[in-house]
Protein backbone atom coordinates (compact mmCIF):
# COMPACT_ATOMS: atom_id res chain seq x y z
CA UNK A 1 0.00 0.00 0.00
CA UNK A 2 1.30 3.42 -0.95
CA UNK A 3 1.86 6.33 1.40
CA UNK A 4 -0.50 9.30 1.00
CA UNK A 5 2.16 11.29 -0.89
CA UNK A 6 3.02 8.40 -3.20
CA UNK A 7 -0.68 7.68 -3.81
CA UNK A 8 -1.24 11.32 -4.72
CA UNK A 9 1.67 11.17 -7.17
CA UNK A 10 0.36 7.99 -8.81
CA UNK A 11 -3.11 9.51 -9.26
CA UNK A 12 -1.61 12.66 -10.77
CA UNK A 13 0.58 10.59 -13.08
CA UNK A 14 -2.49 8.76 -14.34
CA UNK A 15 -4.21 12.07 -15.08
CA UNK A 16 -1.21 13.15 -17.16
CA UNK A 17 -1.40 9.93 -19.16
CA UNK A 18 -5.13 10.38 -19.76
CA UNK A 19 -4.65 13.90 -21.09
CA UNK A 20 -1.87 12.73 -23.41
CA UNK A 21 -4.14 9.93 -24.65
CA UNK A 22 -6.76 12.49 -25.70
CA UNK A 23 -9.04 13.07 -22.68
CA UNK A 24 -10.55 16.55 -22.39
CA UNK A 25 -10.75 16.15 -18.62
CA UNK A 26 -10.16 13.40 -16.09
CA UNK A 27 -9.95 12.48 -12.45
CA UNK A 28 -8.16 9.58 -10.77
CA UNK A 29 -8.66 8.00 -7.37
CA UNK A 30 -6.39 5.69 -5.38
CA UNK A 31 -7.84 3.51 -2.63
CA UNK A 32 -5.58 1.33 -0.51
CA UNK A 33 -6.29 -0.58 2.65
CA UNK A 34 -4.66 -3.18 4.84
CA UNK A 35 -6.08 -4.99 7.85
CA UNK A 36 -5.32 -7.71 10.34
CA UNK A 37 -7.94 -9.57 12.34
CA UNK A 38 -7.97 -12.35 14.90
CA UNK A 39 -10.99 -14.41 15.92
CA UNK A 40 -11.29 -16.88 18.78
CA UNK A 41 -13.98 -19.32 19.86
CA UNK A 42 -14.39 -21.15 23.14
CA UNK A 43 -11.03 -19.88 24.31
CA UNK A 44 -9.10 -21.15 21.29
CA UNK A 45 -7.67 -19.40 18.27
CA UNK A 46 -10.10 -19.70 15.38
CA UNK A 47 -8.61 -17.58 12.60
CA UNK A 48 -5.94 -15.00 11.78
CA UNK A 49 -6.38 -12.94 8.64
CA UNK A 50 -4.16 -10.39 6.97
CA UNK A 51 -5.25 -8.56 3.84
CA UNK A 52 -3.91 -5.70 1.77
CA UNK A 53 -5.54 -4.22 -1.30
CA UNK A 54 -4.94 -1.26 -3.55
CA UNK A 55 -6.77 -0.02 -6.61
CA UNK A 56 -6.51 2.97 -8.88
CA UNK A 57 -9.50 4.21 -10.84
CA UNK A 58 -9.65 6.62 -13.77
CA UNK A 59 -12.63 8.58 -15.08
CA UNK A 60 -12.20 10.43 -18.37
CA UNK A 61 -14.33 12.81 -20.43
CA UNK A 62 -14.14 13.16 -24.20
CA UNK A 63 -16.68 15.62 -25.50
CA UNK A 64 -19.91 14.73 -23.72
CA UNK A 65 -18.95 11.07 -23.36
CA UNK A 66 -17.34 9.61 -20.27
CA UNK A 67 -15.93 6.30 -19.09
CA UNK A 68 -14.54 4.83 -15.88
CA UNK A 69 -11.99 2.08 -15.57
CA UNK A 70 -9.75 0.72 -12.83
CA UNK A 71 -6.81 -1.54 -12.11
CA UNK A 72 -4.89 -3.03 -9.21
CA UNK A 73 -1.68 -2.84 -11.24
CA UNK A 74 0.04 0.50 -10.59
CA UNK A 75 3.06 -0.02 -12.84
CA UNK A 76 3.83 2.59 -15.51
CA UNK A 77 2.96 0.26 -18.41
CA UNK A 78 -0.36 -0.67 -16.79
CA UNK A 79 -1.25 3.00 -16.31
CA UNK A 80 -0.43 3.73 -19.97
CA UNK A 81 -2.79 0.98 -21.08
CA UNK A 82 -5.45 2.07 -18.58
CA UNK A 83 -5.46 5.64 -19.91
CA UNK A 84 -5.64 4.56 -23.55
CA UNK A 85 -8.51 2.15 -22.91
CA UNK A 86 -10.47 4.70 -20.90
CA UNK A 87 -10.24 7.33 -23.64
CA UNK A 88 -11.30 4.80 -26.29
CA UNK A 89 -14.32 3.83 -24.16
CA UNK A 90 -15.31 7.47 -23.61
CA UNK A 91 -15.21 8.16 -27.35
CA UNK A 92 -17.67 5.31 -27.90
CA UNK A 93 -19.92 6.21 -24.95
CA UNK A 94 -23.28 7.96 -25.37
CA UNK A 95 -23.56 11.62 -24.40
CA UNK A 96 -24.20 12.43 -20.75
CA UNK A 97 -25.31 16.03 -20.26
CA UNK A 98 -24.71 16.02 -16.52
CA UNK A 99 -21.43 14.14 -16.06
CA UNK A 100 -18.27 16.14 -15.49
CA UNK A 101 -15.75 17.30 -12.96
CA UNK A 102 -16.77 19.48 -10.04
CA UNK A 103 -16.81 23.25 -10.67
CA UNK A 104 -13.20 24.46 -10.67
CA UNK A 105 -13.99 27.53 -8.59
CA UNK A 106 -15.43 25.33 -5.84
CA UNK A 107 -12.41 23.03 -5.39
CA UNK A 108 -10.81 22.73 -1.95
CA UNK A 109 -7.78 25.02 -1.63
CA UNK A 110 -5.94 23.93 1.49
CA UNK A 111 -7.17 21.03 3.59
CA UNK A 112 -8.43 21.22 7.20
CA UNK A 113 -6.08 20.05 9.92
CA UNK A 114 -6.72 18.32 13.21
CA UNK A 115 -9.01 15.52 12.08
CA UNK A 116 -6.75 13.07 13.95
CA UNK A 117 -7.69 10.07 11.83
CA UNK A 118 -4.43 8.13 12.28
CA UNK A 119 -3.47 6.23 15.43
CA UNK A 120 0.18 5.34 15.99
CA UNK A 121 -0.85 2.23 17.94
CA UNK A 122 -0.49 -0.89 15.80
CA UNK A 123 -1.45 -3.97 17.82
CA UNK A 124 0.03 -7.15 16.38
CA UNK A 125 -1.59 -10.58 16.18
CA UNK A 126 -0.68 -11.44 19.78
CA UNK A 127 -2.28 -8.28 21.18
CA UNK A 128 -5.37 -8.72 18.99
CA UNK A 129 -5.70 -12.30 20.19
CA UNK A 130 -5.58 -11.22 23.82
CA UNK A 131 -8.27 -8.61 23.19
CA UNK A 132 -10.52 -11.12 21.43
CA UNK A 133 -10.03 -13.70 24.22
CA UNK A 134 -10.79 -11.13 26.91
CA UNK A 135 -14.03 -10.13 25.17
CA UNK A 136 -15.19 -13.71 24.72
CA UNK A 137 -14.18 -14.72 28.26
CA UNK A 138 -16.23 -11.87 29.72
CA UNK A 139 -19.24 -12.84 27.62
CA UNK A 140 -19.03 -16.52 28.57
CA UNK A 141 -18.74 -15.56 32.25
CA UNK A 142 -22.28 -14.09 32.22
CA UNK A 143 -24.66 -16.48 33.96
CA UNK A 144 -26.95 -18.11 31.42
CA UNK A 145 -24.54 -18.00 28.48
CA UNK A 146 -24.12 -21.56 27.18
CA UNK A 147 -22.11 -21.27 23.98
CA UNK A 148 -20.12 -18.83 21.91
CA UNK A 149 -19.91 -17.76 18.31
CA UNK A 150 -16.59 -16.12 19.15
CA UNK A 151 -14.74 -12.94 19.91
CA UNK A 152 -12.84 -10.83 17.44
CA UNK A 153 -10.39 -7.96 17.26
CA UNK A 154 -9.03 -6.12 14.24
CA UNK A 155 -6.80 -3.26 13.20
CA UNK A 156 -6.44 -1.60 9.81
CA UNK A 157 -5.04 1.29 7.85
CA UNK A 158 -6.29 2.99 4.69
CA UNK A 159 -5.18 5.63 2.18
CA UNK A 160 -7.38 7.66 -0.16
CA UNK A 161 -6.01 9.99 -2.86
CA UNK A 162 -7.74 12.03 -5.56
CA UNK A 163 -6.36 14.06 -8.44
CA UNK A 164 -8.21 15.97 -11.16
CA UNK A 165 -7.14 17.52 -14.43
CA UNK A 166 -8.40 20.95 -13.39
CA UNK A 167 -6.17 21.46 -10.40
CA UNK A 168 -7.09 19.38 -7.37
CA UNK A 169 -4.73 16.91 -5.71
CA UNK A 170 -5.13 15.59 -2.17
CA UNK A 171 -4.75 12.52 -0.01
CA UNK A 172 -5.41 11.41 3.54
CA UNK A 173 -4.78 8.37 5.71
CA UNK A 174 -6.97 6.64 8.30
CA UNK A 175 -6.66 3.86 10.85
CA UNK A 176 -9.36 1.64 12.31
CA UNK A 177 -9.74 -0.66 15.30
CA UNK A 178 -12.57 -3.07 16.03
CA UNK A 179 -13.70 -5.37 18.81
CA UNK A 180 -16.67 -7.77 19.00
CA UNK A 181 -18.21 -10.72 20.80
CA UNK A 182 -21.19 -12.92 19.96
CA UNK A 183 -22.61 -15.57 22.31
CA UNK A 184 -25.59 -17.86 22.82
CA UNK A 185 -27.75 -18.21 25.92
CA UNK A 186 -30.12 -21.06 26.82
CA UNK A 187 -30.45 -24.61 25.56
CA UNK A 188 -32.10 -26.45 22.68
CA UNK A 189 -34.98 -24.73 20.95
CA UNK A 190 -34.92 -21.94 23.56
CA UNK A 191 -31.47 -20.66 22.61
CA UNK A 192 -31.00 -16.96 21.91
CA UNK A 193 -28.04 -15.19 20.34
CA UNK A 194 -26.82 -11.61 20.74
CA UNK A 195 -23.65 -9.60 20.29
CA UNK A 196 -21.80 -6.37 20.97
CA UNK A 197 -19.21 -4.49 18.94
CA UNK A 198 -17.30 -1.23 18.71
CA UNK A 199 -15.25 0.39 15.96
CA UNK A 200 -13.03 3.47 16.25
CA UNK A 201 -10.21 5.30 14.53
CA UNK A 202 -8.08 5.18 17.68
CA UNK A 203 -7.57 2.11 19.83
CA UNK A 204 -7.93 4.19 22.99
CA UNK A 205 -11.46 5.20 21.94
CA UNK A 206 -12.76 1.62 22.16
CA UNK A 207 -14.43 0.47 25.35
CA UNK A 208 -12.61 -2.41 27.04
CA UNK A 209 -12.87 -6.01 25.82
CA UNK A 210 -14.46 -6.91 29.15
CA UNK A 211 -17.22 -4.35 28.64
CA UNK A 212 -17.86 -5.62 25.11
CA UNK A 213 -18.09 -9.21 26.29
CA UNK A 214 -20.28 -8.49 29.30
CA UNK A 215 -22.66 -6.46 27.16
CA UNK A 216 -22.92 -9.27 24.59
CA UNK A 217 -23.58 -11.86 27.28
CA UNK A 218 -26.18 -9.82 29.14
CA UNK A 219 -28.02 -9.04 25.92
CA UNK A 220 -28.21 -12.73 24.98
CA UNK A 221 -29.52 -13.78 28.40
CA UNK A 222 -32.15 -11.03 28.46
CA UNK A 223 -33.62 -12.41 25.23
CA UNK A 224 -34.41 -15.84 26.70
CA UNK A 225 -38.00 -17.11 26.65
CA UNK A 226 -39.50 -14.42 24.42
CA UNK A 227 -43.24 -13.94 24.34
CA UNK A 228 -45.49 -12.83 21.49
CA UNK A 229 -47.18 -9.51 20.90
CA UNK A 230 -50.83 -8.84 20.27
CA UNK A 231 -51.39 -7.05 16.96
CA UNK A 232 -52.54 -3.47 16.97
CA UNK A 233 -51.53 0.19 16.93
CA UNK A 234 -49.10 1.13 19.70
CA UNK A 235 -46.01 3.21 20.48
CA UNK A 236 -42.79 1.71 19.11
CA UNK A 237 -39.53 2.67 20.79
CA UNK A 238 -36.33 2.17 18.81
CA UNK A 239 -33.22 1.33 20.83
CA UNK A 240 -30.01 3.20 19.83
CA UNK A 241 -28.79 -0.05 18.29
CA UNK A 242 -31.40 0.39 15.55
CA UNK A 243 -32.65 3.99 15.79
CA UNK A 244 -29.97 5.24 13.41
CA UNK A 245 -31.57 3.21 10.62
CA UNK A 246 -34.45 5.71 10.56
CA UNK A 247 -31.95 8.47 9.87
CA UNK A 248 -30.43 6.25 7.19
CA UNK A 249 -33.75 6.21 5.34
CA UNK A 250 -33.83 10.01 5.56
CA UNK A 251 -30.30 10.24 4.10
CA UNK A 252 -31.25 8.07 1.15
CA UNK A 253 -34.33 10.19 0.49
CA UNK A 254 -32.45 13.53 0.48
CA UNK A 255 -29.69 12.36 -1.85
CA UNK A 256 -29.71 14.51 -4.97
CA UNK A 257 -29.51 11.44 -7.18
CA UNK A 258 -32.79 10.13 -5.71
CA UNK A 259 -34.43 13.53 -6.15
CA UNK A 260 -33.20 13.78 -9.74
CA UNK A 261 -34.62 10.32 -10.49
CA UNK A 262 -37.86 11.30 -8.73
CA UNK A 263 -37.53 8.18 -6.58
CA UNK A 264 -37.73 9.76 -3.11
CA UNK A 265 -40.68 9.97 -0.73
CA UNK A 266 -39.42 13.46 0.17
CA UNK A 267 -39.68 14.79 -3.38
CA UNK A 268 -41.20 18.28 -3.29
CA UNK A 269 -40.77 18.62 0.47
CA UNK A 270 -37.60 20.71 0.52
CA UNK A 271 -37.80 23.28 3.35
CA UNK A 272 -40.98 21.65 4.68
CA UNK A 273 -41.69 20.73 8.30
CA UNK A 274 -40.99 17.01 8.42
CA UNK A 275 -40.22 16.52 12.12
CA UNK A 276 -41.26 18.14 15.37
CA UNK A 277 -39.69 21.64 15.61
CA UNK A 278 -37.35 20.40 18.37
CA UNK A 279 -35.63 17.89 16.06
CA UNK A 280 -32.13 18.68 14.76
CA UNK A 281 -30.04 16.37 12.56
CA UNK A 282 -26.43 17.27 11.74
CA UNK A 283 -23.75 16.05 9.36
CA UNK A 284 -20.15 16.74 10.44
CA UNK A 285 -17.35 15.50 8.15
CA UNK A 286 -14.75 17.37 10.21
CA UNK A 287 -15.36 15.76 13.60
CA UNK A 288 -11.99 14.59 14.97
CA UNK A 289 -11.44 10.83 15.14
CA UNK A 290 -14.87 10.03 13.70
CA UNK A 291 -15.49 7.08 11.39
CA UNK A 292 -16.50 9.06 8.28
CA UNK A 293 -14.52 12.25 8.69
CA UNK A 294 -12.79 13.46 5.53
CA UNK A 295 -10.98 16.67 4.57
CA UNK A 296 -12.45 16.75 1.04
CA UNK A 297 -15.18 14.91 -0.81
CA UNK A 298 -14.94 12.46 -3.69
CA UNK A 299 -14.73 15.25 -6.27
CA UNK A 300 -12.19 17.46 -4.48
CA UNK A 301 -14.71 19.86 -2.95
CA UNK A 302 -14.28 21.10 0.64
CA UNK A 303 -16.33 19.46 3.36
CA UNK A 304 -18.03 21.32 6.19
CA UNK A 305 -20.54 20.68 9.00
CA UNK A 306 -24.15 21.16 8.01
CA UNK A 307 -27.59 20.90 9.56
CA UNK A 308 -29.66 18.46 7.52
CA UNK A 309 -32.77 19.13 9.58
CA UNK A 310 -33.12 22.38 11.54
CA UNK A 311 -36.20 23.18 13.60
CA UNK A 312 -37.75 20.03 12.17
CA UNK A 313 -37.40 21.31 8.58
CA UNK A 314 -35.33 19.88 5.76
CA UNK A 315 -32.52 22.23 4.76
CA UNK A 316 -32.08 20.86 1.23
CA UNK A 317 -30.57 17.96 -0.66
CA UNK A 318 -27.14 16.29 -0.56
CA UNK A 319 -25.58 16.54 -3.99
CA UNK A 320 -22.61 15.56 -6.06
CA UNK A 321 -21.88 17.58 -9.19
CA UNK A 322 -23.91 15.42 -11.58
CA UNK A 323 -27.12 15.55 -9.54
CA UNK A 324 -26.57 19.25 -8.88
CA UNK A 325 -26.40 19.96 -12.61
CA UNK A 326 -29.50 17.91 -13.22
CA UNK A 327 -31.40 19.83 -10.54
CA UNK A 328 -29.98 23.24 -11.46
CA UNK A 329 -28.31 23.65 -8.06
CA UNK A 330 -24.79 23.57 -6.58
CA UNK A 331 -22.90 20.53 -5.26
CA UNK A 332 -22.79 20.31 -1.47
CA UNK A 333 -19.49 18.50 -0.86
CA UNK A 334 -21.18 15.12 -0.37
CA UNK A 335 -19.69 13.19 -3.27
CA UNK A 336 -18.25 9.83 -2.32
CA UNK A 337 -15.89 7.64 -4.33
CA UNK A 338 -15.08 3.98 -4.34
CA UNK A 339 -12.15 2.36 -6.05
CA UNK A 340 -13.77 2.83 -9.47
CA UNK A 341 -16.81 4.31 -11.14
CA UNK A 342 -18.46 7.70 -10.94
CA UNK A 343 -19.09 9.51 -7.64
CA UNK A 344 -22.25 8.91 -5.66
CA UNK A 345 -23.83 10.84 -2.80
CA UNK A 346 -22.98 10.06 0.80
CA UNK A 347 -23.27 11.84 4.14
CA UNK A 348 -20.48 11.61 6.72
CA UNK A 349 -20.83 11.56 10.51
CA UNK A 350 -24.53 12.08 11.14
CA UNK A 351 -26.37 12.43 14.43
CA UNK A 352 -29.78 13.43 15.70
CA UNK A 353 -29.54 15.75 18.69
CA UNK A 354 -30.62 14.32 22.03
CA UNK A 355 -33.96 15.14 23.57
CA UNK A 356 -34.66 16.16 27.16
CA UNK A 357 -36.21 12.94 28.53
CA UNK A 358 -34.37 9.88 29.79
CA UNK A 359 -35.35 6.57 28.15
CA UNK A 360 -37.29 5.68 31.32
CA UNK A 361 -39.17 8.98 31.16
CA UNK A 362 -39.78 8.51 27.44
CA UNK A 363 -41.72 5.26 28.03
CA UNK A 364 -43.27 6.14 31.41
CA UNK A 365 -46.74 6.87 29.99
CA UNK A 366 -46.87 3.91 27.59
CA UNK A 367 -49.58 1.50 28.71
CA UNK A 368 -48.61 -1.06 26.07
CA UNK A 369 -45.89 -0.77 23.50
CA UNK A 370 -42.68 -2.36 22.31
CA UNK A 371 -38.96 -1.58 22.50
CA UNK A 372 -37.24 -2.72 19.28
CA UNK A 373 -33.61 -3.85 19.61
CA UNK A 374 -33.25 -5.75 16.34
CA UNK A 375 -34.69 -5.22 12.87
CA UNK A 376 -34.93 -7.88 10.18
CA UNK A 377 -35.35 -7.56 6.43
CA UNK A 378 -35.39 -4.61 4.05
CA UNK A 379 -39.10 -3.76 3.82
CA UNK A 380 -38.79 -0.04 3.14
CA UNK A 381 -40.07 1.61 -0.05
CA UNK A 382 -37.88 4.64 -0.78
CA UNK A 383 -40.40 6.05 -3.26
CA UNK A 384 -43.52 5.97 -1.07
CA UNK A 385 -41.93 5.86 2.39
CA UNK A 386 -43.90 2.75 3.34
CA UNK A 387 -42.11 0.97 6.18
CA UNK A 388 -42.51 -2.66 7.30
CA UNK A 389 -39.80 -4.67 9.02
CA UNK A 390 -39.53 -7.77 11.12
CA UNK A 391 -38.33 -7.10 14.64
CA UNK A 392 -37.55 -8.42 18.09
CA UNK A 393 -37.15 -6.63 21.39
CA UNK A 394 -39.04 -6.13 24.65
CA UNK A 395 -42.63 -5.54 25.67
CA UNK A 396 -43.36 -2.21 27.36
CA UNK A 397 -46.15 -2.59 29.90
CA UNK A 398 -47.46 0.18 32.15
CA UNK A 399 -44.40 2.35 31.58
CA UNK A 400 -41.75 -0.30 32.19
CA UNK A 401 -39.85 -3.01 30.28
CA UNK A 402 -41.79 -6.22 30.88
CA UNK A 403 -39.85 -8.96 29.04
CA UNK A 404 -38.52 -10.12 25.67
CA UNK A 405 -40.76 -10.52 22.62
CA UNK A 406 -39.97 -11.83 19.15
CA UNK A 407 -41.38 -12.60 15.71
CA UNK A 408 -43.38 -9.45 15.11
CA UNK A 409 -43.51 -6.75 12.45
CA UNK A 410 -43.56 -2.98 12.87
CA UNK A 411 -45.11 -0.92 10.08
CA UNK A 412 -45.98 2.63 9.16
CA UNK A 413 -45.00 5.36 6.73
CA UNK A 414 -41.75 7.24 7.21
CA UNK A 415 -43.39 10.64 6.79
CA UNK A 416 -45.85 10.01 9.60
CA UNK A 417 -43.15 8.27 11.64
CA UNK A 418 -40.85 11.29 11.36
CA UNK A 419 -43.68 13.61 12.37
CA UNK A 420 -44.46 11.51 15.47
CA UNK A 421 -40.86 10.93 16.55
CA UNK A 422 -39.55 11.91 20.01
CA UNK A 423 -35.87 11.44 20.99
CA UNK A 424 -34.52 10.55 24.44
CA UNK A 425 -31.37 12.04 25.99
CA UNK A 426 -29.08 8.99 25.64
CA UNK A 427 -27.20 9.97 22.48
CA UNK A 428 -23.74 8.41 22.08
CA UNK A 429 -21.36 9.27 19.21
CA UNK A 430 -19.46 6.16 18.21
CA UNK A 431 -21.26 5.00 15.06
CA UNK A 432 -21.23 6.62 11.62
CA UNK A 433 -24.95 7.43 12.05
CA UNK A 434 -25.98 8.07 15.64
CA UNK A 435 -29.38 8.58 17.24
CA UNK A 436 -30.68 8.31 20.79
CA UNK A 437 -33.59 6.11 21.80
CA UNK A 438 -36.53 7.17 19.60
CA UNK A 439 -40.24 6.84 20.35
CA UNK A 440 -42.72 6.75 17.48
CA UNK A 441 -46.39 6.76 18.41
CA UNK A 442 -49.15 5.21 16.35
CA UNK A 443 -47.25 2.49 14.50
CA UNK A 444 -48.88 -0.78 13.57
CA UNK A 445 -47.49 -3.92 15.17
CA UNK A 446 -48.33 -7.34 13.72
CA UNK A 447 -47.85 -10.17 16.19
CA UNK A 448 -50.29 -12.93 17.07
Amino acid sequence: MLSPNAAQERASALIDRARKAGADAADAVYVGDGSESVSVRLGKLEDVERSENEHIGLRVFVGKGSASIGSSDLADAALDELAARAVAMARAAPDDLYAGLAPEDRLARGLPQGLDLVDAAEPGPAALREMALAAEDAARAVSGVTNSEGGGASAGRGVFALATSHGFSGAFETTSHGLSASVIAGEGAAMQRDYAWRSARHLSDLISPEEIGTLAGERAVKRLNPGRLTSGAMPVVFDPRVSGTLIGHLLGAIAGSAIARRSSFLLGKEDEQIFDPAIEIHDDPLRPRALRSRPFDGEGLPTAPRALVAGGRLTGWLMDSASARQLGQEPTGHASRGASGAPNVSASNVHMSAGSLSPAELIADIREGVLVTELIGQGVNGVTGDYSRGASGYLIKDGAIAGPVAEFTVAGNLLSMFAALTPANDLELYRAVNAPTLRVDGMMVAGD
